[in-house]
């Protein structure tokens, strides 16, 4: 069973940074696809960016060029840096193994994740 904590959420003002922290447990996380994925309320969960086993980038247009993955597979952990936040950033970040993402698992299959609120 793998273990998710997600850390490092806030509120911030628009175009402050933040960055968040994943820290998985398991013995296939260096195998793995990671990604974010965020859930605004109302909304449905989306991904955000992934990265896989050997640092490959994918980010949606809507983060291109502001936020940036990356992972340490030493210490299971996936990090998102944001920058240049803005008001349509706010909503729960999670992050996770990509295939728990598009095979649309969801309850235990996910951690608390860590809010990000960007308000002025």
């Amino acid at each position: 069973q793998v273990r998710l904590v997600e850390s490092g959420g806030a509120l911030v003002k628009p175009g402050e940074s933040l960055r968040l922290t994943c820290a998985a447990t398991g013995s296939l996380f260096n195998s793995r696809t990671m990604g974010w994925y965020r859930q605004a309320p109302g909304k449905q969960r989306e991904r955000v960016a992934r990265i896989n086993m050997n640092g490959a980038a994918e980010y949606e247009d809507f983060v291109k060029g502001r936020f940036t993955i990356s992972r340490d597979n030493g210490v299971n952990s996936v990090y998102l840096q944001m920058n240049n936040l803005k008001p349509e950033d706010t909503a729960l970040y999670q992050c996770n193994d990509d295939d728990i993402f598009s095979y649309r698992l969801e309850g235990r299959y996910w951690g608390q994740g860590t809010q990000v609120t960007v308000s002025s």
